[in-house]
């Protein structure tokens, strides 16, 4: 708030980085119980009431208008990080990686798919998108809004999806860790045949997607990632082993 209102008559780039979903999970003071979910719920709490006090700031200084606001994050949930904080026993039914397979560390979309938002009010039409977009495209996509040269050339000009005026993002993503590569096109994600241990982190008991085979999904048909079409579609197997 404070960097805001210093740069507020003047062009500024801030990168927030919250300290909440990480270890030490402490919660301030003001925000213990909150949730009555444990540490972490609370954590997430504030971090929710952090993220609304800067947004309540651009709204009072009237900037919301001319400012674009981005909320993301890394790769995938993990409720046994090591840290005990309550979060496995007082989980409830909520399911942190909704209804993906998968999760932190895998393959699996729950491990590739991230929370993403933009906001640019009055330029923005609330909604949901269906497009593939990427944080990496970021920079291409912004150099062309504000008139500069991009020099990232994994980055693509999707503009027009991150402003929601189109449901085209980029064609194809790879979506690797570890020198394994998955790949992802339109509605369809190719994991190759790799090794690895099913259990990559010592706290961390989730399927990582290891196997011997192609793997073909259909994220559209089969969100939960459950039927294999690699030997059911050889065409478009071989299809995104080239692309």
């Amino acid at each position: 708030i404070k960097y805001i209102n210093k740069n507020k008559n003047n062009p500024f780039f801030l990168f927030y980085a919250l300290h909440q979903p990480h270890v030490p999970r402490v919660p301030h003071p003001r925000f213990v119980g909150a949730s009555g979910l444990g540490p972490r719920g609370d954590v997430i709490v504030e971090a929710d009431w952090a993220v609304g006090q800067f947004l309540d700031e651009l709204d009072k200084l009237g900037l919301s208008e001319n400012t674009i606001v981005i909320f993301s994050s890394d790769n995938g949930p993990v409720l046994d990080d090591g840290y005990k904080d309550d979060a496995v026993i007082k989980i409830g039914k909520h399911t942190p990686k909704g209804g993906l397979r998968g999760g932190k560390y895998s393959l699996f979309d729950a491990g590739t798919h991230v929370p993403f938002m933009v906001r640019w009010k009055g330029t923005i039409k609330p909604g949901v998108s269906d497009a593939l977009v990427s944080q990496m495209d970021f920079t291409a996509s912004f150099a062309s809004l504000t008139g500069q040269n991009n020099t990232t050339p994994d980055s693509e000009n999707i503009l027009n999806a991150f402003l929601g005026k189109s449901s085209t993002g980029r064609k194809g993503l790879i979506l690797g860790q570890n020198g394994i590569t998955p790949y992802r096109q339109g509605d369809w994600v190719l994991i190759p045949p790799h090794k690895g241990s099913k259990i990559p982190h010592k706290w961390v008991n989730i399927e990582t997607g290891r196997d011997t085979i192609y793997q073909l999904y259909n994220l559209k048909e089969d969100r939960a990632q459950q039927h294999n079409l690699a030997l059911t579609y050889p065409d478009k197997l071989e299809a995104l082993k080239l692309a």
